[in-house]
């Protein structure tokens, strides 16, 4: 029986910020680094840019299904912390990273034969070359970029999200001059390139991954959880479950990236205007989903925490504060996307560009529709991020393929081409798909949460 008082509805709103605040700052700074990337290589070669454009979304895929093994670590660390179970925690952790660790050395050998597999879907040749020149150095980095995920899991849950933003800002400044120097060879270095911009994108990955795993091991606060104690030991029950947690992760995530994927390639159906005013609103509206991103983990870690104590009132109220709270934040980005989506427009694109006009006009349609799906959205990730903390992965994952691929994908394609709304109507059919993602993750959580009985 839980014996502690109840946190009232202030502590809960307070503890939430305190974690949430720097989850989401992380979140953009990761997400920053991947656009200087861009954006770098843009200004040294357009081939160059758009080979390892090819790479990168290969790798991004690979790393974001490798993830979900890691992000069963976030509920499972926080549930152990909220029952004082110090040892579960160190078991969950060593699992994730020996679980993250096989998908790894599985994964990386399509990535090195990335070249053949372009071929294969009949990219230029040159471009295939390019990118696995890339890949092939930038695979190494796969290993220490999926143990990074581990430790900001464990991070997280023990409510440490400082330093997750700390080091990831770090890294993204890294980022910043490796880029500068190897891709142009400056400051004496080189010039590499594409393959600079690997070098650099693993100098990065290794210099976060180092802060972590040294903080981790040398804070006081930390010793208790043992946690580089017999790291190569293998724990089946640990394994077990963490697998068990997590593919579903793997999946779900997969199911929802791979929508955005699908539209983008229907999209190009339309023409390059249509195309790159996509490609500007995704980036947008990308960088708006990271505060209801950051908002999902903390739902997945007080989740993890009230079950971990049997503390039922706790875990409502921490639904009810997660879930709000990202409602809210979407009624902000609704209102500027509705009120100046121009100007949001033409932060991303270059003055010059001879189809700016077209492009523009093109965006606010979609940054109309995209203002629709910004509640379903954010309340999506709340809600999947509560069901993550009371350890429930599988049938969220059922629910997200049958509304991105049974119903969102298609009424995408039915609306923007037999139905002739274009771009316009495959946004609509992502609307439709988050709507049913969003309603069916809300009555799973609360079923289940009504259903708990301590």
């Amino acid at each position: 029986m839980n014996t502690i008082p109840p946190m009232s509805w202030r502590g809960h709103i307070r503890a939430s910020l305190l974690l949430g605040l720097p989850l989401v700052g992380s979140h953009i700074a990761q997400m920053l680094t991947h656009i200087t990337d861009v954006a770098m290589l843009g200004w040294y070669s357009v081939d160059a840019l758009a080979a390892v454009v090819l790479a990168t979304q290969t790798y991004f895929v690979v790393f974001i299904v490798g993830s979900g093994f890691a992000f069963a670590v976030m509920p499972l660390c926080a549930a152990a912390i909220g029952a004082n179970d110090d040892r579960q925690v160190r078991r969950s952790v060593r699992m994730g990273a020996w679980l993250v660790l096989f998908y790894g050395l599985l994964l990386a050998v399509p990535l090195w034969h990335i070249e053949t597999i372009l071929l294969f879907l009949g990219q230029q040749e040159n471009l295939a070359r390019i990118a696995a020149e890339y890949m092939r150095i930038a695979v190494f980095g796969l290993f220490p970029a999926l143990w990074i995920m581990v430790l900001k899991s464990y991070l997280s849950a023990l409510e440490r999200a400082q330093i997750v933003l700390i080091a990831t800002l770090a890294a993204a400044a890294a980022n910043v001059l490796f880029n500068y120097a190897l891709i142009f060879g400056n400051f004496g270095f080189p010039e590499m390139g594409a393959r600079g911009a690997a070098v650099a994108s693993i100098l990065t990955i290794s210099i976060n991954f180092l802060f972590l795993l040294f903080y981790c091991w040398g804070l006081p606060a930390l010793k208790k959880y043992d946690l580089f104690v017999n790291p190569f030991r293998f724990d089946r029950e640990a394994f077990v479950e963490t697998f068990r947690l997590g593919w579903p992760i793997s999946l779900t995530l997969l199911a929802e990236t791979g929508l955005f994927s699908a539209a983008t390639v229907m999209i190009g159906w339309s023409g390059t205007v249509a195309l790159a005013a996509h490609a500007v609103v995704l980036q947008i509206t990308s960088v708006g989903f990271m505060v209801p991103l950051g908002i999902s983990n903390v739902g997945t870690i007080r989740a993890g925490r009230a079950l971990g104590r049997k503390d039922k009132l706790g875990l409502s109220r921490a639904a009810a504060v997660v879930i709000w709270g990202a409602f809210l934040f979407s009624l902000v980005t609704m209102t500027l996307y509705l009120t100046i989506p121009r100007t949001l427009m033409r932060l991303f694109l270059d003055p010059s560009e001879p189809n700016l006009s077209a492009i523009v006009e093109m965006g606010v349609l979609l940054l109309i529709v995209s203002a629709a799906f910004q509640i379903v959205d954010a309340t999506q990730v709340a809600a999947l991020g509560m069901l993550r903390g009371i350890k429930d992965t599988t049938v969220p994952m059922i629910l997200a393929i049958f509304s991105y691929w049974c119903v969102g994908a298609p009424m995408a394609y039915i609306l923007g081409f037999p139905m002739g709304y274009g771009a316009q109507g495959v946004w609509g059919g992502l609307v439709i798909g988050l709507t049913l993602a969003a309603t069916t993750m809300l009555v799973r959580y609360y079923k289940l949460q009504n259903a708990l009985r301590f």
